[in-house]
């Protein structure tokens, strides 16, 4: 064999690195510490979006808004999916590594633990000077005794031939682990309450009532595991709705106080209850929490149609277009008049004041002075009939408002109506009669299993850690032989050798005490 086969032969063989090896390497870098930890700030920075942009389940009038200053903007938010980030694929995808994650690390560790818990302390070294912390003394002190007054101090002690072995601080572990078990309840709490809870919300005007069923909510947004069965069977009617606003000062027109005056039945058989939801007291029934989460102005309307029928009557929820002065937007719909269906555009001033132009703006968002402008009256089809999904806040579509007939527009509508006041429309096409004021509250309604699990591991989490970082793992040896006693110590946590010194000097003076001086 030549010299060249004979070194190939000899060169070491490259390893394979197959499916096993890879899906190994896998699941000890998922299972890693530091990977748990960048996953829990992955999910931290995550939940952010959450905060600045707002969130259909909670806020679906401000993404609407959003779609109309931003379509471009918006039309990228909902791609990244930040309308509806808790429930976005990749906040849940963060959200399940980090579960199997910490699955993976508490597992060994739990049985790394339970064998530190059953191990002894091990025997004292021959030479204790050498350690970190060491002392000795003259003393008659038995093996017995030292061991009798280590564990006075919550050591767990081993004896030996003229040796005494303590321990202490399994704590610091066990705070460690049960700081992961709690994360770990944690996730599992919010995973309980997305499965079996629901969300809802819905905009309720003053009069009127809720029953807590799907069909009475304006956005439903069920677990998994919801029904409609499912549901808590309260019920209420909003009773009244006050605003506290500031009326003078640098600060005039900003909100001081809201409050919701309800009658609430807890079941459909119990008696009503008066109850004042505020914001942040929400009302709660059988672990279904209620908040109040907005308001606005309704005015009341009546339209007679040209054939002199009421075509509609009732309370118009208006969107709110400045929130310093609470102007909204209206819009009214009479698919029901005759001899054709009307449609109206007005703008709600809660306090109107006449301006130099001769417009009027609102000057305060309390109802002072409330009038009615109208924008535009319209004739035609509103197109309330072809099946497709309209909005209540708009007219109609553009080019289903391209058809319709302008009745009243611009400079020929007439000055803002006040309580009581109507329009009437020309060709005797009808009458639009502004009667009243209301006001609307929206409600989201949250129902959470997992809410109070997810507080109770969070307190957990907060005391272990709490624990794991204040408490130390020690060990103490003591060697007695001719009447001397030879102490030394050290710590098993990195960083804490300051902390034990004093400890260490406490520990020497307990054990070379007096019998008189223990007892």
């Amino acid at each position: 064999m030549s010299v060249q086969e004979l070194e190939k032969e000899q060169e070491p063989k490259q390893g394979s690195f197959g499916l096993v090896a890879w899906l190994r390497w896998v699941w000890r870098t998922l299972t890693s510490m530091k990977t748990a930890l960048i996953l829990l700030f992955l999910l931290a920075l995550g939940s952010v979006p959450g905060s600045l942009v707002p969130q259909r389940s909670v806020e679906p009038d401000k993404v609407a808004q959003l779609y109309e200053q931003s379509p471009a903007l918006a039309e990228w938010y909902d791609r990244l999916q930040l309308f509806e980030v808790f429930s976005s694929t990749w906040f849940a995808a963060v959200y399940l590594l980090l579960f199997t994650s910490l699955i993976g690390c508490i597992i060994p560790r739990t049985a790394t633990y339970l064998r530190e818990l059953r191990r002894k302390p091990p025997a004292a070294p021959k030479n204790l000077s050498r350690l970190p912390h060491a002392d000795s003394f003259d003393s008659a002190l038995e093996v017995d005794e030292a061991a009798r007054r280590l564990r006075k101090l919550r050591f767990r002690v081993v004896t030996g031939d003229g040796w005494v072995s303590a321990e202490k601080g399994y704590l610091r572990e066990t705070g460690n682990l049960f700081f992961h078990v709690a994360l770990l309840g944690i996730l599992l709490a919010i995973g309980a309450g997305s499965l079996y809870g629901y969300r809802g919300n819905v905009l309720v005007v003053e009069g009127d009532g809720f029953a807590n069923t799907v069909a009475a909510y304006d956005r439903f947004m069920p677990g998994n595991q919801v029904s409609a069965e499912s549901l808590q069977p309260f019920s209420f009617t909003l009773s009244d709705f006050k605003v506290a606003y500031q009326v003078a000062g640098d600060k005039r027109g900003q909100a001081l106080d809201y409050s919701a005056h309800l009658k609430v039945s807890d079941t459909p058989a119990a008696p009503a209850r008066d109850y004042e939801l505020k914001v942040n007291e929400p009302l709660e029934v059988d672990g279904t929490q209620m908040y109040l989460i907005g308001n606005g102005y309704a005015p009341v309307f009546k339209v007679t149609d040209g054939k002199g029928q009421v075509a509609f009557e009732g309370p118009v929820p208006c969107l709110i277009e400045q929130k310093t002065t609470m102007t909204s937007g209206c819009v009214v719909k009479v698919p029901d008049a005759q001899p054709s269906q009307l449609g109206f555009l007005l703008q709600f001033l809660p306090t109107s004041v006449p301006l130099t132009n001769g417009d009027h703006a609102s000057a305060f968002p309390g109802s002072l002075n409330p009038e009615v402008k109208i924008l535009g009256a319209f004739s035609g089809d509103l197109g309330v009939r072809s099946g497709k999904p309209q909005s209540v806040y708009e007219l109609a579509e553009p080019e289903v408002l391209k058809k319709l007939k302008p009745l009243v527009m611009g400079s020929a509508a007439p000055k803002p109506l006040a309580v009581g006041q109507s329009l009437d429309l020309p060709d005797g096409l009808g009458k639009l009669e502004y009667t009243g004021v209301k006001e609307w509250i929206t409600l989201q309604t949250s129902y959470d299993p997992g809410r109070f699990p997810a507080l109770v591991a969070a307190a957990t989490a907060v005391v272990a850690i709490a624990l794991s970082l204040m408490i130390r793992r020690r060990r103490v040896f003591v060697r007695i032989s001719g009447g001397r006693a030879e102490v030394g110590g050290l710590t098993r946590t990195e960083g804490s050798a300051a902390g034990f010194a004093e400890e260490f000097a406490d520990i020497v003076k307990v054990l070379s005490a007096g019998e008189k001086d223990v007892r």
